[in-house]
C-alpha cells in the first residue's frame, strides 16, 4: 500500500503551499520513489502555484526533471459521473426492485448533478491513485476544514448507503420472511464490490493516513484547528495527527511594529500547540513576506520539513508601484439579501460582521447575519455563543446572528419525515388495513445518516426562510469559494429534482405517501424558485467579494467573479483585506517586500475591474473581536482609484 499524506486546515492557512512544498521535498529527497500531489479542493490552486495547467488526470510536473512527481486537480463532476455511469445499470436495477419508483422514474434523477460530488469524487480519486500501482506516495491538498471533515465522514456514509442498497436488493426475501414464505436471493455483486472498495478507503483514510494539520498563529485559526481535530477524532478513534505545521511564523520581531505582535502571536501559538497537542511534532514555516511559488517551493519544503534555515536569497521583488486611494465611509447594505464570498482565510467572516455592524449602526435597520460555512467563526468575532437559531449579538436585539448546523437541521427534518412516512404507510383503506412494512423500513434507513451535500441544500432552504420571514437586511457569510459556488448552483438543481420527483410521484398518486410527499416537494419547489429569481435580481441581491492582496487569492478571485457573472449575480464591490500602508512598513525587510507585492496586486486589480468598486481595508495589528474592535475596524476604509 502506498503512503498517504493528507494536509488539513482552515481556509487560507496555506495548505496548498505547504502540501506542494512537502511533495517536492519528498520527491527530490528520494528520486526513485514516485509521488502524486492530488488536490481535492473544488477551487484548485496547484495550477497557479506551479504556473502549469493541469488536466483531468495526473500530469508530470515540468518543474522537476530528475524526480517522479505528478500533479492531479480532480474534476469532481467528471470523476463522479464516470463512476456513476460505470455502475448505473446495476444501481437502477436495485433501486427499481426496492422502491415504488420505476426505471423511467429513477434514471432522470441519476442524470442530474448532485451536491456533495466534490467529496465523493475526492475519495474515488484517492482510491484510484492508491490502487493504480503507479505511486509510492500520495499527497493530498484538501478543501477547507469543514468540507474535509465531510470527506473523512464519507466512508461511514457509504457503508450506510450500501446497507440501504443491500436492503433494497433483498426486498423479496425480507417480505417473505416477514409475512411467511421463502424466496431465494443471490448476493448482489454490485453491493459486494462496493463494500470492498469502502473498506479499502476506510483502511487507507481512517487507519493508515498520515495527517498534517496546517495552521497559523491567529487565534481564529488556532481555535478552528482545535475544533477540527476534536471533530476528526470523533469520526474514528484511529484518526490522529502526524504533525502540525505552524505557517507564516515570525521568529524575529526586530523593531518592526507590525512584526512585533506577530512574533508574540507566534510564541503564544507554539505554547498553544504544545499545550493541546503535547506529543505531536511541530514544523515551523517562516513567513517570507512574498509568494512562495514555482522553483522556490523546493527550498521552502527543505526549510519546513528538512529543518534547513530559511534563506532570504532568491525571494523576489516586484516592480515598484504606487497606489492612489481616497478615504470613504464603510458601505451600507442596500439590498434585502447580501452575500460575502471569497477564498478561505481572506477574512470573509470579519468583513461580513463589519458590513452587518455598520449597516445596523448607520441605517438603523434590523440585520440578520448567518454563516453557512461548515466551519463558522462568527462566535469568535461576536464573542458570544452563536447557535443554529438567530439570536441577538453585541447587546442589540435587532442585530442577530446564527451559524447553520446542517447536521442538526437534517436530523430534525429526518424525524419529521419519518413520522409522516409512518402515518402514511400504516393506514385503513376501504376497511382494509394496509401496512407498507418494507417501504417504512427502507425510508427509515435512508434517513438515518446525513448525506454528502446536505450543507448546500439546507443552506438554500435557510436563505429561503430568512428572506421570506423577516423584514431585516439579510447577510450570508458563505463557505469558501468552491463550495460557495456549489451552493449558488444548488437552487437550479433543486428545481430540476423537484420537477422530476413530482412527475414520478404523479404515477403513484393513489398512495397517501406519494400525495403527501408531492405537496411538500411542490412547496419546496416554489420557495426555491422564488429564491432563484431573487438571487438573479440585481435590485434584490448583491454579492461582495473578499480577497487578500496576494498572487494566489488574486487569480482565484478573477475566476470567482467570472463564475458569479455566469450565474447572473452582481458583484457589488471587492474588499481587499489586510493591506499594508507605506507608513506602516518603515524599514522592515519582510514588510517592505510584502507591501511591494501588495501594490503589484492592487495595480492589476485596478486595471482589470474598472467598473467594480475596490475597497482597501488597512491591516489591523490585532484580530477583530467584539463591539469595540468592530467600531474601530469600520472607522476606516479606502477606495482604490
Amino acid at each position: 500500500m502506498p503512503n498517504l499524506t493528507v494536509f488539513i486546515g482552515k481556509g487560507g492557512v496555506g495548505k496548498t503551499t505547504i502540501s506542494a512544498a512537502y511533495a517536492l521535498h519528498r520527491a527530490m529527497r528520494d528520486r526513485k520513489r514516485s509521488v502524486l500531489l492530488l488536490s481535492t479542493d473544488p477551487a484548485h490552486s496547484l495550477s497557479d502555484i506551479f504556473d502549469q495547467v493541469f488536466g483531468d488526470s495526473p500530469q508530470k510536473l515540468r518543474l522537476v526533471s530528475k524526480a517522479r512527481l505528478d500533479v492531479w486537480e480532480v474534476n469532481a463532476e467528471k470523476r463522479f459521473r464516470a463512476f456513476l455511469n460505470q455502475h448505473k445499470e446495476a444501481l437502477l436495477s436495485i433501486l427499481e426492485k426496492g422502491s415504488i419508483f420505476s426505471r423511467s422514474d429513477l434514471e432522470p434523477l441519476l442524470e442530474t448533478t448532485l451536491p456533495g460530488m466534490a467529496e465523493i469524487a475526492a475519495l474515488l480519486a484517492m482510491t484510484d491513485a492508491l490502487d493504480s500501482g503507479k505511486y509510492d506516495h500520495v499527497v493530498v491538498d484538501t478543501a477547507p476544514v469543514g468540507h474535509t471533515l465531510r470527506l473523512f465522514a464519507l466512508p461511514q456514509y457509504f457503508s450506510n448507503f450500501l446497507d440501504i442498497l443491500d436492503l433494497a436488493a433483498s426486498r423479496d426475501r425480507l417480505l417473505a420472511q416477514h409475512f411467511g414464505g421463502a424466496v431465494q436471493s443471490a448476493p448482489n455483486t454490485l453491493v459486494e464490490s462496493w463494500r470492498q472498495m469502502v473498506e479499502a478507503i476506510r483502511a487507507a483514510l481512517l487507519r493508515n493516513a498520515e495527517i498534517f494539520l496546517v495552521t497559523t498563529s491567529e487565534k481564529f485559526s488556532l481555535n478552528e484547528s482545535l475544533r477540527a481535530v476534536i471533530a476528526l477524532r470523533s469520526l474514528s478513534p484511529d484518526l490522529d495527527l502526524a504533525g502540525i505545521v505552524l505557517n507564516r511564523a515570525i521568529l524575529g520581531s526586530a523593531h518592526c511594529r507590525i512584526c512585533r505582535p506577530r512574533y508574540a502571536a507566534t510564541r503564544d501559538a507554539r505554547q498553544f500547540v504544545r499545550r493541546h497537542f503535547p506529543a505531536k511534532r511541530v514544523y515551523i514555516a517562516e513567513d517570507a513576506g512574498a509568494p512562495i511559488m514555482g522553483p522556490r517551493l523546493r527550498a521552502f519544503g527543505d526549510h519546513v520539513f528538512g529543518g534547513k534555515r530559511f534563506s532570504w536569497g532568491g525571494v523576489p521583488k516586484p516592480k515598484p508601484r504606487e497606489m492612489r486611494l481616497s478615504r470613504l465611509d464603510w458601505p451600507i447594505m442596500d439590498r434585502s439579501l447580501s452575500m460575502v464570498l471569497g477564498k478561505g482565510g481572506v477574512g470573509k467572516t470579519t468583513i461580513s460582521a463589519a458590513l452587518g455592524f455598520n449597516t445596523r449602526l448607520r441605517a438603523r435597520t434590523p440585520v440578520d447575519i448567518c454563516s453557512v460555512d461548515p466551519a463558522p467563526s462568527l462566535d469568535d468575532i461576536f464573542q458570544s455563543e452563536i447557535s443554529d437559531e438567530p439570536r441577538p449579538v453585541l447587546g442589540d436585539q435587532e442585530f442577530r446572528a446564527s451559524e447553520m448546523d446542517s447536521v442538526a437541521v437534517f436530523n430534525v427534518w429526518a424525524r419529521r419525515v419519518k413520522e409522516m412516512i409512518d402515518d402514511a404507510t400504516t393506514a385503513e383503506v376501504s376497511s382494509v388495513h394496509v401496512d407498507l412494512w418494507f417501504e417504512r423500513r427502507f425510508f427509515s434507513r435512508l434517513l438515518e445518516s446525513v448525506p454528502p451535500g446536505v450543507d448546500e441544500i439546507l443552506a438554500v432552504l435557510r436563505v429561503v426562510d430568512l428572506v421570506r420571514g423577516h423584514s431585516s437586511r439579510v447577510l450570508i457569510d458563505m463557505a469558501p469559494t468552491g463550495h460557495a459556488l456549489d451552493l449558488l448552483r444548488t437552487p437550479d438543481r433543486i428545481l430540476v429534482w423537484s420537477r422530476l420527483l413530482l412527475k414520478s410521484l404523479a404515477h403513484h398518486r393513489t398512495l397517501a405517501l406519494a400525495r403527501d410527499a408531492g405537496v411538500k416537494i411542490a412547496e419546496l419547489g416554489k420557495g426555491v424558485r422564488d429564491l432563484s429569481k431573487f438571487l438573479k435580481n440585481p435590485r434584490g441581491t448583491r454579492a461582495y467579494v473578499v480577497m487578500l492582496p496576494e498572487a494566489l487569492p488574486d487569480r482565484q478571485t478573477e475566476r470567482l467573479i467570472a463564475e458569479l457573472s455566469k450565474l447572473r449575480l452582481q458583484t457589488g464591490a471587492i474588499f481587499v483585506n489586510r493591506v499594508l500602508f507605506k507608513e506602516d512598513v518603515r524599514d522592515c525587510r519582510r514588510c517592505l517586500r510584502r507591501h511591494q507585492w501588495q501594490l503589484n496586486t492592487l495595480g492589476r486589480l485596478s486595471a482589470r475591474y474598472s467598473q467594480i468598486p475596490i475597497y482597501v481595508v488597512r491591516n489591523f495589528p490585532n484580530e477583530i473581536a467584539g463591539k469595540k474592535a468592530l467600531r474601530s475596524f469600520t472607522g476606516e476604509l479606502w477606495r482604490l482609484a
